[in-house]
C-alpha cells in the first residue's frame, strides 16, 4: 500500500505533462500498471478472479 502523501501527490497536476505517472486508484501502486483495465496487475488479478471485471476470464489450455 502506498502512503497517502505520495498518491495525493501524484493526483495533482504536474508542472511538465512528462512528470505525470500512472497509479492504481485502488492500492496506488505504481508498478505493474495495466493502462486498458487503469489498475495494477495485482488488483486486476484479484477482481478478475472475483469475476468483477467483464469480459475477463481465466485461461486455460
Amino acid at each position: 500500500m502506498a502512503r497517502t502523501a505520495i498518491i495525493v501527490k501524484s493526483q495533482k497536476e504536474q508542472k511538465f505533462p512528462t512528470r505525470k505517472y500512472n497509479r492504481c486508484p485502488l492500492c496506488g501502486r505504481v508498478r505493474g500498471f495495466l493502462r486498458k483495465f487503469t489498475m495494477c496487475r495485482i488488483c486486476f488479478r484479484m477482481l478478475a478472479l472475483k469475476g468483477e471485471i467483464p469480459g475477463v476470464t481465466k485461461s486455460s489450455w
